[in-house]
């Protein structure tokens, strides 16, 4: 058995978490990537002078896998975390005329952090805030791994603690929809009650928010690939896994259309369509479950303005098609007075597939209600991003769906934010992926990792389910 060979398909966070992991415990690791670069759906591209991000990723300071990763690749500076959660909300729909808010925690214990923020909060009426408050109090007391949890969706739930219509609209969506990508009724309630459990009623600050000055593709790619590097993992770009097979001496053999590798343990960090095609039969008990974990889209919408219209880093809009909206100007490299802004739309089933020329007479009235500035600015640039597969869809029953790391076939090991990490499909998802991966694959070889990041669950080892 090549118990110290390694191969990783996949060079997203996941894979590379997978990568970095297994070469720290002293394997010798192959890591193979179809694309030309690494960073998954978490990436960058020249447009131009421009260089642009595919979407808009944030973090929360929860997200203590994603932080170590960061860490990891000597990239926490380049993606550094507010010093507290302050998020601008501006609606223009109210009958008097546009009315910011904000959403801004205080130094207080949980959940008193939220209490000040709550109170003044503009968008909701004294009745909706008090409801509001009684039912973060319940969901306290849910456990997000709780089975019954996740055949409920989060609407109905909502519904049952006098949540209205509004406050669906202007507090429990505003976050769920960034975080989930779907909307409450929409959303597993098991999903849910740990994003707002996790983000906003754990820790006071456990839902500041960072994101990245810089591209993605310096974190992702070149400092990820640097960081392999040093670990030693040989690194294999454009390359295209077309089959996994054991081996008639009970190893496994990982095929490409340029060569054959062979290894003890295998990482599949592909997306679960991708995983269903190369999984062998009988790794799983019903790999055919891969294809009903469903897929939910997220679109980006980017424009360039001959002055500066935005004078905040990012907000989120109420009364308007327009979800969240950041400032991207310095880190695309723009230089020469003009402002790069790019609107992150979450649960984009309805535009997704809409031509540029409409979401343009879309998208720019409405930026113009929202910014008066931009009025009467010139539009240099504008285009779209479009991920029609962002993240696998936090329906109700998708827990019963996501496998766990370990597979039946010994050595062989799933990673991907869709697997049963707990967590929904978000950078930490796919770091503590590759971690659940790398740990289960390393207790069978008796390497287990000693000091794993802080907060990293022991339910997220790898083993499968009884």
């Amino acid at each position: 058995m090549n118990d110290h060979r390694a191969v990783v398909v996949g060079g997203g966070l996941a894979g590379v978490t997978a990568a970095l992991e297994l070469a720290d415990a002293g394997l010798e690791v192959t890591l193979l990537e179809g694309r030309p670069r690494l960073g998954g759906l978490a990436f960058s591209f020249k447009r131009g002078e421009l260089t642009v991000d595919n979407g808009q990723h944030v973090y929360m300071r929860c997200c203590t896998a994603y932080r170590w990763f960061l860490d990891r690749i000597d990239g926490t500076a380049l993606a550094p975390l507010q010093d507290r959660l302050d998020v601008p909300v501006l609606d223009v729909a109210h009958a008097k005329g546009p009315r910011l808010g904000r959403l801004r925690r205080s130094a207080l214990p949980v959940p008193l952090h939220l209490a000040g923020a709550l109170a003044r909060y503009p968008h909701l009426s004294l009745a909706e805030r008090a409801a509001v408050g009684r039912a973060a109090l319940a969901l306290r007391r849910l456990d997000p791994a709780d089975p019954a949890l996740d055949g409920l969706d989060f609407a109905t739930w909502l519904g049952r603690y006098g949540q209205s219509a509004r406050a669906i609209e202007a507090l429990w969506d505003l976050v769920g929809i960034a975080t989930l990508n779907a909307t409450a009724d929409q959303s597993s309630l098991g999903l849910a009650a740990m994003v707002f459990k996790t983000g906003l009623l754990s820790e006071p600050g456990a839902a500041d928010i960072g994101w990245a000055r810089v591209p993605l593709g310096d974190l992702h790619d070149t400092l990820a690939r640097k960081a392999l590097d040093s670990a030693g993992v040989r690194t294999e770009l454009r390359t295209r896994v077309t089959a996994v097979s054991r081996t008639h001496e009970g190893n496994w053999r990982v095929d490409t259309e340029g060569e054959s590798l062979e290894a003890g343990t295998v990482v599949l960090a592909v997306p679960q369509r991708e995983a269903h095609g190369l999984i062998p039969a009988g790794a799983l008990d019903d790999r055919d479950k891969l294809l009903d974990i469903g897929t939910a889209p997220i679109l980006n919408v980017h424009v360039v303005y001959d002055r500066k219209v935005l004078r905040q880093p990012f907000f989120a809009a109420l009364g308007s098609p327009v979800q969240w909206v950041f400032d991207r100007t310095e880190a695309s490299g723009l230089t020469d007075g003009g402002q790069y802004i790019a609107l992150s739309q979450s649960a984009a089933q309805n535009d997704i597939d809409e031509p540029v020329p409409v979401l343009r007479d879309k998208y720019l009235p409405e930026l113009e209600r929202l910014l008066p500035a931009a009025r009467g600015a010139k539009v240099r640039d504008f285009f779209v991003t479009r991920e029609r597969t962002a993240t696998f869809a936090p329906t109700p029953g998708v827990g019963r769906l996501r496998p766990a790391a370990r597979t039946g076939e010994p050595g062989l090991y799933l990673a991907g934010s869709w697997t049963a990490t707990g967590w929904p499909a978000t950078m930490e998802g796919a770091v503590r992926s590759g971690f659940g991966a790398a740990n289960a694959a390393l207790d069978v070889l008796g390497r287990p990792r000693k000091n794993p990041p802080p907060g990293f669950a022991e339910g997220t080892s790898g083993r499968r389910p009884a």
